[in-house]
């Protein structure tokens, strides 16, 4: 093993990465990533983790490299804080509540309600609710609690997303359906007990570990901050001149 991997394999170790859930909640598609078990829990393959990332890592350097928009989702626990943070950080959209149907096959409502939400918060900011009465202005105060909590993290997404990044593809099995019918490619941090098959970069990996979401968001986060926009490589010259004389 290379050095660089051994040092990749050594810090998903060390975030718990390999922890995954019982023998019996295992879901079959996961199988070749499963290295064996210890007290009742099953230990992913952290070498074939590690090569997982990194096949992730690079598509999201071509989506950054295009200026390509990733739509960060998962709504549990332990995944919320670092998902908001990493979504956030690199100006891109997410949902970090539950699912809202039809968010992706029916985009076109969806941007509606978040329009809604913008116009609300825009006449508050300017002052311009003073003219409602004290029964209205709670009456939208709440609809803009309610608006923020649903569809907060899609302002600013003026299309559909040229990705999903997933935490807990079993749990956001919505969002990662609805994708799968625009053919938006999926990338995933999946668990013991998730299904790899509608997943195209999947991240076999312990996803209800803090340490462990946050580290691997950590990374898609400086992997696609640090390649935003940039150029791609020149073609070597011989390279060029094969495809010319071809």
């Amino acid at each position: 093993m290379e050095q660089t991997q051994q040092m990749l394999v050594d810090k998903l170790f060390s975030v718990g990465a390999h922890f995954g859930y019982a023998p019996s909640r295992r879901h079959p598609s996961v199988s070749p990533y499963i290295f064996g078990a210890k007290g009742g829990t099953e230990l992913f393959d952290l070498e074939q983790t590690a090569q997982c990332l990194e096949k992730a890592l690079g598509y999201i350097k071509s989506l950054a490299s295009e200026r390509k928009t990733v739509l960060f989702v998962g709504s549990k626990p332990e995944a919320r804080e670092a998902l908001v943070r990493a979504a956030e950080r690199l100006n891109q959209p997410y949902v970090a509540s539950r699912w809202i149907g039809g968010s992706l096959t029916n985009f076109s409502e969806i941007k509606k309600r978040v329009q809604r939400l913008i116009d609300l918060t825009d006449m508050r900011e300017k002052g311009e609710l003073a003219k409602f009465t004290k029964r209205e202005r709670l009456l939208i105060d709440r609809d803009i609690t309610d608006l923020t909590l649903m569809f907060g993290g899609l302002r600013g997404m003026s299309k559909l997303p040229d990705a999903l990044f997933v935490v807990d593809p079993r749990l956001e099995s919505g969002a990662v359906e609805e994708a799968r019918q625009l053919n938006i490619p999926v990338i995933a941090i999946l668990n013991t007990d998730c299904d790899c098959s509608a997943v195209k970069y999947p991240i076999p990996a312990n996803d209800a570990s803090l340490q462990s979401v946050a580290y691997l968001l950590g990374e898609v986060a400086k992997t696609y901050e640090s390649n935003y926009g940039a150029a791609p490589a020149p073609v070597a010259p011989e390279a060029a001149a094969s495809v010319t004389t071809a």
